[in-house]
């Protein structure tokens, strides 16, 4: 059904949902143009109901002023917040931009880095609802009960019915339902627990797998606890075995040591798990050392001559323990300037990418095949110039150990140069784009375009169809991503 826009009476202004973001936008568009100051106006929301998020409509009234396309984003994901300031701090941040379109730049702003937080809040919350739901077979339905922290059921919903197309499925939580019956969603009331069924047969196998594959050397409970909360565990039959699996963890651990004594080749086998497992330890023990001493050397590399050109070495950076590790190929103009990768354009259109994906990139590592610009001089401008096989070559060395340290499980080449490098050979993008492919450590690769090749297409109808395509790749590596992790 159609969602009823938003009454403004005075200045008070009434949503007609808590992710209202359609009836926010109207009514702050209407406020500003009029010139109202954000301490006069007070927005509330009446009702938990409301129809899917729908795309915007051509016919929908053309903005007075512009403002900057990240804003859009961020205000589509800071509305499904559960802070009740959040619409009066939107406001506000688009009355500065009415002013000064640069507003949202300035990093340093507490009100940017509060709607920021939040953002990140909400893109946590849908990445957690992705990865804890779990659905359990009823009659001729799947059934599935979830409680989330903000108001992000229809922003999570697509997720849903793009990997569950074929399945008739319904996903319930205290706030709303959404109903999936292979052609349309629907939505209909809050619901509790128990209208969700407690379990199936499928169960006792899953938890049966998940118990064979727990590795106590590897164990690691506050990681654990952090990846996966308490809160969601009530909804996950897994995590029926969590307890006990911890409790008996130290005595596997030393059984398997036991074991590994009297048998070199297990011993040998042994080693290697615990070398694994100490390079999986949280950022501020031995693995992080291992990287700020990598990181030391890699500043001070001659490895090849392009330490004479460029200001600096541009080393990755990012978490030590990420589920996907992006490489590109070298530093650019502002890059080399920033001693950062991907703050440049074809970082800004990276990052918007990731955001349109759903992957936060502040929870991945980003590097470089090369570290340091190669350029030609033209004038006062330095104008990219392509690595040679010697110059990736000589920095594979850095590439080889940063990987060696993170272990990411999701690898990706932006561009010919990055897979190059990760292969040692040349790599055919258009043949080998879209698909998992295996390193020679058995991690997995995925190879798709480097965002630098979007910017230098000259046609906007195929530049916008290119993107599209980047998008959707990197849609693909967060959905393995999150397979990989679950």
């Amino acid at each position: 059904m159609p969602r009823e826009g938003p009454m403004i009476d005075a200045h008070r202004v009434t949503l007609s949902a808590p992710d209202d973001f359609e009836g926010w936008r109207d009514a702050a568009r209407d406020l500003a143009d009029a010139g109202v100051p954000a301490s006069a106006v007070v927005w509330r929301v009446e009702g938990d109901d409301g129809d899917l998020f729908a795309t915007e409509s051509a016919t929908s009234p053309a903005p007075s002023f512009a403002v900057p396309r990240g804003f859009v984003d961020l205000a589509r994901a800071v509305v499904c917040h559960s802070d009740p300031e959040r619409f009066a701090l939107l406001y506000t941040l688009l009355l500065r931009l009415k002013s000064d379109r640069h507003a949202l730049e300035d990093q340093a702003d507490p009100l940017v880095r509060r709607l920021q937080d939040l953002a990140k809040s909400v893109r946590r919350d849908v990445h957690k609802m992705h990865a804890f739901v779990r659905f359990r077979e009823i009659d001729d339905r799947f059934v599935a009960f979830f409680e989330p922290e903000h108001h992000i059921v229809r922003r999570a919903a697509s997720f849903f019915v793009n990997r569950f197309t074929s399945m008739r499925w319904s996903l319930l939580t205290p706030e709303l339902s959404i109903h999936w019956d292979g052609q349309k969603l629907t939505e209909g009331p809050g619901a509790t627990r128990a209208d969700a069924p407690s379990g199936d047969p499928l169960e006792e196998t899953w938890r049966t797998y998940y118990a064979s594959i727990f590795n106590p050397a590897r164990l690691k409970v506050g990681a654990m606890f952090k990846e996966m909360p308490k809160k969601y565990w009530r909804n996950m039959p897994e995590t029926s075995l969590v307890a006990p699996l911890i409790a008996g963890a130290r005595n596997r651990e030393l059984e398997m040591i036991a074991k590994s004594a009297g048998e070199p080749a297990v011993a040998k086998e042994g080693l290697a798990h615990a070398l694994e497992a100490e390079r999986a330890i949280e950022p501020g023990g031995n693995l992080r050392a291992s990287w700020e001493a990598l990181l030391k050397d890699a500043r001070k590399c001659t490895r090849c001559d392009l330490y004479k050109c460029g200001t600096q070495t541009v080393f990755g950076e990012g978490p030590l323990n990420p589920r996907i590790m992006f490489v590109g190929e070298q530093p650019g103009d502002q890059e080399d300037l920033a001693g950062r990768p991907f703050v440049g354009p074809a970082g800004q259109l990276f990052d918007a990418a990731l955001e349109k994906a759903g992957i936060d990139r502040t929870e991945t590592y980003v590097t470089n095949a090369v570290k340091h610009f190669k350029f030609v001089q033209r004038g006062k401008k330095r104008i990219h110039s392509k690595p040679g096989a010697g110059e990736i070559e000589a920095c594979r060395w850095w590439i080889s150990n940063e990987r060696e340290l993170i272990r990411p499980p999701v690898t990706v080449a932006l561009g010919a140069t990055a897979a190059h490098s990760l292969f040692g050979k040349t790599m055919a993008i258009g043949k080998n784009r879209g698909s998992p492919l295996q390193l020679s450590d058995g991690s997995e690769c995925w190879i798709t375009v480097h965002p630098s090749f979007l910017l230098r297409i000259p046609e906007e109808d195929r530049r916008q169809e290119e993107r599209a395509l980047f998008v959707r790749d990197l849609k693909r590596i967060r959905e393995r991503a999150e397979e990989l992790a679950a």
